[in-house]
């Protein structure tokens, strides 16, 4: 499994806006996505996309950096605007132990 991270700073003056909009985009998603706050670094904010391969990881990065994307709304209220959402695809680490 591959997984699409996305990463970004929303604003606090929208965090609660941010909040009920992405609560509505998850719900299109199913468990495709996970959306956590930094604990250290409130309005802080990553995305976890599960992908089945390197190929689905990268599509839904291009989706998720794409203007015609839902998700692509969330931009306004990132501190710095849309230059400042970082997405990048992550693969497992095979295991050195044979």
């Amino acid at each position: 499994m591959y997984i699409c991270f996305a990463e970004y700073k929303i604003q606090p003056d929208y965090r609660e806006d941010y909040l009920l909009e992405v609560d509505k985009l998850r719900l299109q998603e199913a468990e495709l996505v996970h959306v956590y706050e930094g604990t250290d670094q409130p309005s802080l904010f990553v995305e976890v996309w599960s992908c089945r391969d390197e190929e689905h990881a990268l599509r839904v990065k291009e989706e998720r950096l794409s203007e015609r994307s839902p998700w692509f709304a969330l931009s306004s209220w990132i501190a710095g605007g849309p230059a400042k959402l970082h997405v990048w695809t992550f693969k497992p680490v095979a295991s050195s132990k044979q």
